[in-house]
């Protein structure tokens, strides 16, 4: 595992209970023996998968060895489908109200006019382009949001790091927050999607009187809670070696923690996840659906960006190593920022079978908060990290019940 992160290719597929599955009781003392543990059985369920995936390509080609060039243009296509990435894209009607170095809001109001509190969206910021949210014109958070009677709808779109921005601070962050905020109108429904989630909590503790409802997805907020190799690695490597593994990484992308670092870490993570992806895919060459839900989420999922180096770095010692937020220990802007600041309706949502952000992680936040207990909600949605966002089970099933209680609480006059 080479760095903190928050993605990962699996979406709505469970897990077997094995070592490698999110563990939700409190971290073990020792996290370097669960990290080996982990990373033994990592390496033997990758091997299986790289076993019957051999097996398999060694099947077909036996079977097909009796149509001279069949094999030859299989592989040819197979392998255009693995390298052939393109940038992903947004897909539903919106426009940029604003953009800065770090960010851009869009606008997925679509001109509404309704008299509803705007919801502002925070997606994930971990190497990963924003329009997860807006991942197919069919699987949108966006609009689901929309469809709940959030008609006024926007969110923030999260710009590559360059070496210019390379020195992006968390009070940069929070600034372009507060800015989208007000252009919205100074009071939004707030919703924070993994990274973005702990984001969302900071500025709705900084600037409480402008969030009416918080809405928290496979969130890291107690970033202890439980035992994820993630959280194992980040405790192991500053303990042993404070912030060189990760200075040295920023160094290696000339400021920035370069996304592709990132996108190498996710998939150590679950090897034999990417190595059945890919047999799938040779098993769907001639299923134009297959292919296309594979290159739909390999464009997401491959295309990489930079995170800014100064921002990594903060929150990998603050956050990741840290946990500040939860210990009331975080200082923004030379001040303390307290978790007993947010009064708000509070929306709480995990995956089942998380093993990047597992649900008590999420759920902690419930306990940190001024929020009475008759307003705070929890719901476990089946499935993994990503399908809390662009899964459809997730946006059919477990998002329209939250969305539909936050109007409730959005509807002026």
């Amino acid at each position: 595992m080479t760095a903190p992160a928050d993605e990962h290719v699996e979406t709505d597929q469970p897990l077997d209970r094995d070592p490698t599955a999110v563990q939700t009781e409190a971290p073990s003392p020792d996290p370097a023996a669960y990290l080996r543990g982990y990373h033994a059985t990592a390496a033997v369920r990758g091997a299986a998968e790289m076993t019957k995936g051999a097996g398999y390509v060694l099947r077909r080609a036996l079977e097909q060895s009796v149509t001279p060039g069949r094999n030859t243009r299989d592989a040819q296509r197979w392998w255009r489908h693995v390298m052939t990435r393109r940038r992903p894209q947004w897909h539903n009607e919106h426009e940029i109200v604003f953009e800065t170095p770090i960010a851009r809001l869009r606008d997925f109001s679509q001109g509404s006019t309704d008299d509803v509190v705007p919801t502002l969206v925070l997606p994930p910021q971990a190497g990963h382009d924003s329009c997860i949210v807006d991942f197919q014109p069919r699987q949108s958070q966006m609009m689901m949001i929309r469809e709940a009677g959030l008609t006024r709808a926007f969110t923030l779109d999260w710009v590559g790091a360059t070496r210019a921005t390379s020195g992006t601070t968390i009070s940069d962050y929070i600034a372009v927050v507060d800015r989208a905020v007000e252009h919205c109108g100074g009071l939004v429904n707030l919703i924070g999607d993994c990274q973005g989630g702990w984001l969302s909590t900071i500025y709705a503790a900084m600037h409480p009187e402008k969030v009416n409802t918080l809405t928290l997805a496979g969130a890291p907020i107690d970033f202890h809670a439980g035992e994820t190799p993630i959280g194992a690695s980040s405790r192991v490597m500053t303990q042993r070696f404070g912030q060189l593994p990760y200075r040295a990484m920023v160094a290696a992308g000339g400021g920035n923690m370069p996304g592709s670092f990132v996108l190498g870490g996710f998939i150590a993570i679950r090897p034999e996840a990417e190595i059945a992806k890919h047999v799938d895919l040779l098993r769907n060459l001639d299923d134009p659906e297959a292919i296309a839900r594979y290159e739909a989420f390999e464009d997401w999922f491959k295309h990489t960006q930079d995170v800014p180096g100064t921002f990594y770095l903060w929150l990998v010692e603050h956050l990741f190593a840290g946990n500040e937020l939860i210990n009331g220990e975080l200082e923004v802007d030379g001040r303390r920022v307290d978790m007993r600041d947010i009064r708000c309706p509070l929306f709480l949502l995990g995956g089942a079978t998380d093993h990047i952000t597992p649900p008590v992680q999420v759920f902690a936040a419930a306990d940190h908060v001024s929020t009475p207990a008759d307003q705070v909600t929890r719901r476990t949605a089946p499935g993994g990290h990503l399908g809390l966002f662009m899964g459809n089970q997730a946006l059919r099933h477990e998002w329209p019940p939250l969305m539909a209680a936050v109007a409730e609480h959005s509807r002026r006059g």
